[in-house]
């Protein structure tokens, strides 16, 4: 009889413990059954949105990848294209110099226009070809900047849905910065924003036209 009570005394643990673990399983199935990810699931609909929006979310990711290269690549070429210029103009002013200091005819005096000429034709091709890659960057700057707010509206959808399951409006779309900023309007002027856009452009604009008499001040000693 006391091997019998002490074996039924040791049993009862054992009981609790095994259903406390069955409650817990089932606790667990139950919340992975209520899980909003679970819903989506059983939901064909919900599915192939989220499914569409992952996709079209890493088309997002391939496209904004693809403009920031992109954008490094044309910094590169403005980069060059300025080096080009200063090295010009370097080498220029230094030919100039040499041949002002061996020649003493103020023939090369009256003719300083000639090489002014050069030096500002020059400069303009490359003045131009500036321009050109400002204006590309730009570009491709405001186009990842858009892609970046519909990637950005595009995840914020993604996440609500995985959170509502089920209870999600399906005829809801991401919307893009431009619509969510109806509350804060920014003002800008626009001729500072040209004038910052186009500052390198400016520069070398402002240097040429610093570059041109110095050919008269060189070849002639002076103004």
């Amino acid at each position: 009889m006391a091997e019998l009570k002490d074996a039924h005394i040791v049993e009862i643990p054992v009981d609790e413990e095994h259903q406390h673990k069955l409650v817990s399983a089932i606790t667990t199935i139950t919340a992975i059954q209520n899980h909003p990810l679970a819903e989506i699931s059983h939901s064909p609909g919900h599915l192939l949105l989220l499914k569409l929006w992952q996709r079209e979310e890493d088309l997002y990711g391939r496209r904004i990848a693809a403009k920031e290269s992109r954008i490094d690549s044309i910094k590169r070429q403005i980069f060059q294209l300025c080096c080009f210029f200063l090295l010009f103009h370097g080498i220029f002013l230094s030919m100039l110099f040499t041949s002002s200091s061996n020649s003493s005819d103020h023939h090369t005096c009256n003719k300083w226009w000639i090489p002014s000429l050069v030096s500002v034709c020059t400069s303009l091709v490359f003045v131009f070809l500036v321009q050109v890659k400002l204006c590309r960057y730009w570009k491709v700057w405001r186009q990842l900047h858009r892609e970046r707010s519909d990637n950005r509206a595009l995840t914020r959808c993604i996440q609500e849905l995985r959170m509502k399951g089920a209870s999600f409006d399906l005829s809801k779309e991401p919307q893009s910065g431009k619509r969510m900023k109806s509350s804060s309007v920014e003002i800008k002027w626009k001729p500072l924003t040209w004038c910052s856009q186009n500052l390198i452009t400016i520069s070398l604009v402002c240097f040429t036209g610093l570059v041109f008499p110095a050919s008269k001040f060189i070849l002639c000693g002076g103004f």
